[in-house]
């Protein structure tokens, strides 16, 4: 059996959704789950959020085993083999386990574009190249004994993701109530089906019996409303006009299905809503840990220890929904108690 796959993943960029990653990664430690996270964003914003940049350095720098989702499938890309049997995983913390981004991934964007229309003609390596990214998600889980991967994407409909979204097994949308989300869900949407049509096309014309691959049911769950990526400058108004239609356009554009007449805060494909803390943010970047783990030593007295609980409560609550709508199971000793 694989081990369950969920993707975060808008057209639009800057709608908080590597925060989100990084932060749900957390509580799934917090509450006993052991997590695989894969940065499949060439940007690697959230292997920079997990390590620091002496870390990050010395994994960029190893040119003789590169120990970064590219070095796992640099054999592939240049031709003398498959991804690595044992690829690197860093472990951040106990239940936290890291497959680090790579700005070099980067290159094997144009691969994956080559490969994929050879897929249709059965082509060995085409499914190789193609299913790299689920392969690799599925070794490092069961190196690690993951309970299930968290996967981080950039904001771009280019080829790379698409190998990613068709490891996936469950989309969540990350968004921001504004004009520019609500356009990338359009993106978005129609992109997403015709790619789970077209995988499906190509998975049963595997010439390798023994080559498993990913279902590609990219599975969408829901969205989350992510509060703090709202302007300061822009009326309260302006907010809740385009919050009012994110309901009618997830419904139509990403399930393909007719608009729900319900508002938003009733809205059954909303997963949640992260809200705005702005001022634990930067305090929890200095740290280097999650807002919900600042304490008094931290800066975090007052009204900032005030906030610390509320986010634990947002993410837990977040965490058990996406949990629950994507069937995800935690074989680790669960704490209840956080």
């Amino acid at each position: 059996m694989s081990t369950p796959v969920v993707a975060f993943f808008n057209n639009k960029g800057g709608v908080g959704k590597t925060s989100l990653v990084y932060h749900l990664s957390w509580m799934y430690a917090d509450i006993g789950a052991r997590v695989v996270v894969a940065d499949l964003d060439p940007q690697a914003n959230l292997t920079a959020a997990f390590l620091d940049d002496d870390q990050i350095e010395q994994l960029w720098l190893d040119d003789t085993r590169r120990p970064t989702v590219f070095g796992a499938i640099e054999p592939l890309l240049r031709g003398v083999g498959d991804i690595l049997d044992e690829p690197y995983v860093e472990t951040v913390e106990e239940r936290i386990h890291l497959l680090p981004g790579d700005l070099a991934l980067a290159q094997f964007e144009d691969e994956l574009s080559h490969e994929w229309p050879l897929c249709m003609d059965r082509k060995e390596r085409a499914f190789r190249v193609v299913s790299a990214f689920w392969r690799l998600i599925q070794k490092a889980a069961g190196l690690v004994a993951g309970d299930f991967a968290l996967m981080d994407l950039g904001p771009n409909l280019g080829a790379i993701n698409r190998a990613a979204l068709i490891a996936a097994d469950y989309l969540v949308v990350p968004l921001a109530a504004d004009l520019f989300s609500l356009q990338g869900l359009k993106n978005l949407g129609p992109t997403v089906r015709t790619w789970r049509g077209e995988w499906t096309d190509r998975r049963s014309r595997n010439p390798v019996p023994g080559l498993d691959l990913p279902p590609g049911q990219i599975r969408p769950v829901g969205y989350v409303v992510m509060q703090h990526a709202v302007r300061l400058d822009r009326p309260v108004k302006a907010y809740d006009r385009w919050a009012a239609r994110i309901p009618e356009v997830y419904s139509e554009q990403v399930l393909g299905q007719k608009p729900s007449s319900l508002a938003s805060g009733d809205d059954g494909n909303r997963v949640g809503q992260v809200k705005h803390y702005r001022s634990l943010m930067p305090m929890a970047q200095e740290a280097r840990k999650p807002m919900f783990h600042l304490s008094s030593a931290d800066g975090a007295i007052g009204a900032h220890a005030k906030a610390v609980v509320e986010a634990r409560v947002n993410f837990r609550q977040l965490a058990d929904e996406v949990a629950k709508r994507c069937g995800l199971r935690m074989t680790s000793s669960v704490r209840r108690a956080l």
